[in-house]
């Protein structure tokens, strides 16, 4: 290995006995060294690697991650509420371009095996009349969907992007370990990969010509195009939600190939075509890229009790209105028996063998390979046959030697009164590759994700790499590795410069295009009621750090009045973030500023309008930018004071405001992020006028009152002879000029709705512009010397009324009638 960087020698001898106990030759069947040429590039790598680590691995590892994490990359496992982040080894996995084409002429095989086997199944059925596959084995599984029998697919293909998990045995052969139909996860967790290893090791893509991914995202963005029977389609990628395990990975993969990202209750079918709900009314959806389950696809062809699929479109899809990726019904070759009759299959619909060979399996439902299982059980892997877990694996997959005693009873009663539930398979070694443990090198097994697309000319393109996913301990039998705790990234590389193609636009391209795109409703509807809760979160923090400051922090030097206390307390009621207070005295007062603050169950607190704030964001990272994601995501601050605590806050909320303010684009969708904290404020600012500028009011009310609107300074340097309520009235409510004033809400809300669509060409004003010119003449004509309490109050209900319109106008909900004039659009 070359000398490595002067002060990370430890690192360079790290390697070089990795190379030389892994990596020497005769050792290739332990270790996935890349041979023959495979030194050099692992001597790319760990140079690399020792270039950025310092004194420890653990740094390089750490950075990876941080990378990771700013991206954005994250998964859920089912069960748990919380995102887990996305677990990145610094140690990619290295194939070489040889021994990749290899692999990629096998994956395209068995893509094309299945389309062929898939459209017999729901098409003539001759493989089953033939013998070649049982009949048990389609109308058993629980994947079969009979109402897409006879029904052929849009361009006719079930199949457009399809994932398998493969393994290196010790003598260097891939094989296929599991075949994903359905709604194949995985290929954006390969692209974040890719993102942080190229920021932590950015020297190795043109060092070793590491083939990119950007290709293959193009072949399949221009595959489902060509299926479209429009010339410039829509394209949308339909998701369960955020709470789906890889909804992160959603996200990210709609942004990435401009695609809408859609929920059930987004869509609409009319006259057997699919629209989006959008605030521009309803528009045409060409093709989906489907992660939803294809039995909750739609209620009326197939689950009638999934309320997350869309009513009408397997008919859009018969009548070839919608390109549906994948198309419903796939998920039956996903089954492990199915693996079992794939050898045969390929001889007899292809006429050659399987390149990529599935491990061993047997199928129960035989009555020879059933007897095999049984005779063979302490050498093999028993898993469900057809994915759910029969009653004698009620945990699932399981080595055969593990289940002993009344488990093996119940496993063999049940295996003979149900065989067809069963598969036996061989028990795989895998080969390993290196991960970072503590300061050392060490070998792990690990499985590969790869994945398959069809571009425009119908055939596959295989995306070089995929993603890695490596075992916690160092037996590499697969059943014992399982999912794996560590992902890689797997980089194909080779003697040739590889170009470096992006999805952007070339440096030349002169297609130029200012519209941002089409905005959903429900994404409308988030962003309209994420500024709202930013702000009501800013302003109740407000009255929290007021009351902090001067009533309860034993460092103040004067304390509030207690009228104008009183008055802070009632503001933070009355938002329902805590009970009153029995008295006014510090202690109480304190505890009922913690309550309001920090409570988590029970009141409206500052932490539980975050955790709002934090689910919108969840649901809106293909609109918002990683570090809004990230400030959203943060902690709730734990150390310090609560003054302490709010001030971090308050830092927080100064963050989001100004990365709104200056980083997004004056969209649509920052107009209606806009619309709801100007509403928002301006509710606030009513309120606190309310109770802090009567008649009666103090001059602490009127300090304070100039304390909530932030405007302390501005009035300081207009009136000089000291506090006055009518100067404070004008300032706070009047003043279009000050960006804390109700007036310049109102003017700010009324340039908004002037410039969002309409659906009307008639040039009249819609009930929410009206609304809104209502209130900016309301306080045109307004003078400070007639503010009075009924003239706030109806400002507040108006207010009500607007943000009511804006919602029923634009936030168009299941039951809004779909053929309402001027709705249906392109």
């Amino acid at each position: 290995m070359a000398s490595a960087p002067s002060g990370l020698f430890d690192v360079g001898v790290i390697a070089d006995r990795w190379i030389a106990d892994y990596c020497a030759p005769g050792r290739a069947s332990d270790v996935l060294c890349a041979r023959p040429s495979g030194d050099s590039a692992w001597n790319a790598v760990f140079e690399e690697l020792a270039g950025l680590s310092g004194d420890t691995l653990e740094h390089a590892r750490e950075r990876a991650q941080r990378h990771a994490d700013d991206i954005g990359t994250g998964f859920r496992i089912a069960g748990e509420g919380e995102e887990r982040p996305w677990p990145l080894s610094p140690v990619p996995l290295l194939i070489e371009s040889d021994e990749w084409r290899g692999i990629a002429a096998g994956v395209s095989q068995r893509a094309e095996l299945m389309e062929k086997v898939l459209a017999d199944i729901y098409g003539e059925g001759s493989l089953v009349r033939d013998g070649n596959i049982p009949a048990a084995l389609v109308t058993g599984s629980p994947f079969f969907l009979r109402p897409l029998a006879n029904l052929t697919p849009p361009g006719g293909y079930h199949l457009q992007f399809v994932a398998f998990d493969l393994c290196r045995d010790p003598s260097g052969e891939w094989r296929v370990l599991a075949d994903h139909l359905r709604a194949p996860a995985g290929a954006g967790y390969a692209l974040e990969n890719r993102l942080a290893m190229a920021r932590t090791l950015g020297g190795l893509q043109n060092r070793l010509n590491i083939e990119r991914h950007a290709p293959f995202f193009a072949a399949f963005k221009g595959g489902l195009a060509e299926l479209c029977r429009r010339a410039d389609p829509r394209i949308a990628l339909l998701t369960p939600g955020r709470l789906n395990a890889s909804y992160a990975e959603q996200a990210h993969l709609a942004r990435y190939l401009g695609f809408l990202l859609v929920e059930g209750a987004d869509l609409a079918v009319l006259d057997d075509k699919l629209y989006v709900r959008t605030i521009a009314g309803l528009k045409r959806v060409d093709a989906l890229w489907r992660r939803v389950d294809p039995r909750m696809l739609d209620p009326l062809a197939l689950d009638s009790h999934s309320a997350i699929g869309v009513p009408g479109v397997v008919d859009a899809m018969a009548a070839g209105n919608v390109v549906i990726a994948n198309a419903p019904g796939v998920g039956v070759l996903e089954a492990p028996a199915f693996s079992a009759f794939f050898p045969a299959l390929a001889e007899a619909v292809l006429g050659e063998s399987l390149k990529l060979p599935n491990i061993a399996t047997w199928w129960c439902g035989q009555d020879g390979e059933r007897a095999h299982v049984e005779a063979a059980l302490d050498t093999l892997l028993v898993s469900p046959a057809f994915g759910p877990s029969p009653l004698g694996l009620p945990d699932g997959a399981a080595l055969g030697s593990a289940i002993t005693g009344e488990a093996r009873t119940a496993l063999l009663a049940d295996m003979a009164r149900r065989p067809q539930d069963y598969v036996g398979q061989e028990v795989v070694t895998l080969s390993t590759m290196p991960v970072v443990s503590g300061d050392e090198l060490a070998p792990r097994p690990f499985t590969l994700r790869v994945f398959a697309a069809r571009g425009s000319d119908g055939e596959w393109t295989v995306l070089p790499g995929g993603f890695a996913r490596i075992g916690e301990h160092a037996d590499v039998r697969a059943p014992v590795m399982g999912e794996g705790v560590w992902s890689a990234d797997v980089c194909v590389h080779g003697p040739d410069p590889v170009a470096p193609i992006s999805l952007l636009p070339s440096g030349d391209s002169t297609q130029l295009r200012r519209n941002p795109g089409t905005l959903p409703s429900r994404v409308a509807d988030n962003l309209f009621w994420l500024g709202r809760y930013l702000e009501r979160g800013e302003a109740q923090l407000a009255a929290l750090r007021v009351l902090l400051g001067h009533s309860i922090s034993a460092d103040t030097g004067a304390a509030l009045e207690p009228g104008t206390v009183q008055r802070l307390v009632n503001l933070v009621v009355a938002s329902g973030a805590a009970p009153a207070p029995k008295s006014l005295r510090r202690a109480e007062l304190q505890q009922f500023a913690r309550t309001a603050l920090e409570d988590e169950d029970g009141w409206y607190s500052i932490r539980a309008i975050n955790r709002q704030s934090r689910g919108i964001g969840e649901v809106s990272r293909d609109r918002l930018s990683a570090d809004m994601i990230q400030l959203l995501d943060a902690p709730f601050p734990t150390k310090g004071s609560l003054l302490d605590k709010a001030g971090s806050l308050h830092r927080r909320y100064s963050a989001l405001a100004g990365l709104s303010a200056e980083h997004m684009g004056r969209t649509d969708a920052w107009r209606f992020l806009d619309v709801g904290r100007r509403i928002e404020r301006a509710l606030a600012a009513i309120r606190t006028v309310r109770a802090l500028g009567g008649t009666d009011a103090t001059a602490d009310d009127l300090s304070t009152l100039l304390d909530l609107a932030d405007s302390q300074i501005s009035y300081r340097q207009r009136y000089l002879t000291g506090i006055a309520r009518v100067p404070v009235l004008d300032l706070v409510t009047l003043d279009s000029f000050n960006p804390r004033a109700i007036a310049f809400q109102i003017g700010k809300l009324a340039a908004h709705l002037n410039k969002l669509p309409v659906l009307s060409d008639d040039g009249l004003a819609e009930p929410q512009q009206e609304q809104a010119r209502q209130l900016a003449a309301i306080l045109v004509t307004a003078r400070a010397t007639s503010i009075d309490t009924p003239m706030l109050w109806d400002m507040e209900n108006r207010l009500g009324t607007l943000s009511q319109e804006i919602a029923r106008r634009y936030f168009l909900q299941g039951a809004e009638p779909l053929r309402e004039a001027g709705m249906i659009l392109a």
